[in-house]
């Protein structure tokens, strides 16, 4: 997430994902140095497609940071650039961020090693939490309409990241949720939808230990979170950030006295919403209404 200037960075997460999927570092590092071999040897883009039998655009897309190289590039580019084996080396080091907006990577880099992570949100249920179709329904419902390939890697990152709800994780990260009543009672993509989701908070409430949920009443006179969702993480040395989202950008926080007020309106959502056995009660009722 982002430094203790609190600077706005770019991208999208929990509703509808943002303009366009994220470029890793590691990524733009290996085209930035797959460039500079190609132009120490002298080879236009197209020349040098041409030794490895990709596209000049596909060879351009690889040095931009934009595309993860296969392993015939790799293999290609270390034959036609002197088999230095630097590519070699350095392919299996590659990650990417395909799928999350470019705003939201810093924020998943922290929440990759958080040992505790708070989230309200009013809009639509937490990425973390969502099924497939649900995801799907959100992506599908702000505009602009994602391409084919960009809305399934945008839920393929989305369902990738669930994966730090594990309890087998060490340690397992705590997590806190609070979710808006109107959010579940919006049936978001339709009734099946819906209904797969409410199955899906039941289980993750029941099964995993570490996953705090609460549901915050649609009538509520007191309420601390009238400027919208935020999320808090903890780093493993203790450490906390705060991350908050709005129409086409969002916003890392590190400045200790932003956090200190977020983590009051947090403390304050917990004792205004609905206790956690009461809101597994009510996800109940209205699952059992569907």
């Amino acid at each position: 997430m982002d430094d203790d200037t609190a600077e706005t960075v770019a991208g999208g997460t929990g509703a509808g994902g943002g303009p366009e999927p994220g470029v890793s570092d590691s990524l733009r590092t290996f085209g930035a140095f797959v460039q500079a071999l190609r132009e120490h040897a002298g080879f236009s883009r197209e020349e040098f497609g041409e030794h490895v039998r990709f596209s000049k655009h596909t060879v351009a897309s690889i040095e931009q940071g934009r595309r993860m190289p296969d392993r015939d590039f790799v293999e290609r580019a270390e034959a036609a650039l002197g088999n230095t084996g630097a590519l070699r080396k350095a392919a299996p080091h590659l990650t990417r961020q395909v799928g999350l907006a470019s705003w939201f990577r810093q924020w998943a880099r922290l929440e990759a090693t958080a040992i505790s992570l708070y989230t309200y949100e009013c809009r639509v249920v937490p990425g973390l939490l969502q099924t497939e179709a649900y995801a799907r329904a959100v992506s599908l419902n702000v505009p602009p309409l994602p391409d084919p390939e960009e809305l399934e890697q945008r839920i393929a990152a989305r369902l990738a990241r669930q994966e730090l709800l594990a309890v087998t994780r060490k340690p397992p990260t705590a997590f806190s949720f609070i979710v808006e009543q109107a959010v579940l009672e919006r049936w978001t993509g339709g009734e099946a939808v819906t209904r797969e989701q409410l199955d899906r908070l039941l289980e993750l409430i029941e099964r995993n230990w570490n996953v705090e949920f609460q549901v915050m009443p649609t009538r509520q006179p007191s309420h601390a979170g009238m400027d919208g969702p935020m999320r808090l993480a903890e780093t493993p040395d203790n450490q906390w950030f705060a991350y908050s989202e709005g129409q086409q950008n969002g916003r890392l926080i590190a400045s200790p006295k932003e956090i200190s007020l977020l983590q009051q309106r947090y403390a304050k959502l917990r004792s205004q919403a609905l206790t956690p056995e009461d809101s597994l009660g009510l996800l109940k009722r209205m699952r059992g209404a569907l």
